[in-house]
């Protein structure tokens, strides 16, 4: 379990690629409003992105969860090492 600001999270997948004190400097309360926190190092940075599960109010197809794949594939560097973080409610 990791601790981001006031959340707590679960690492889903990834977690070899995980750097925790990277993505604690990246964390902002912007992402506390997501389920799910994508990690990915693309051109050697960390980049984050928040998605949500498909049954939240708040869900778009840009950041549904069932479309993560997708925008690892159109967004990310090809071969790039990502990591999942889930929230624990």
């Amino acid at each position: 379990m990791i601790k981001l600001l006031d959340s707590n999270y679960e690492i889903e997948n990834g977690k070899e690629n995980f750097n925790e004190e990277e993505t604690k400097y990246l964390f902002t309360e912007y992402f506390l409003d997501f389920d799910y926190v994508l990690g990915d190092y693309s051109y050697g940075k960390l980049r984050l992105k928040g998605f949500r599960d498909s049954d939240n109010a708040k869900v778009k197809d840009i950041n549904n969860i069932k479309n993560i794949d997708n925008y690892i594939k159109e967004y990310c560097s090809l071969g790039s090492k990502t990591f999942l973080l889930k929230k624990i409610k």
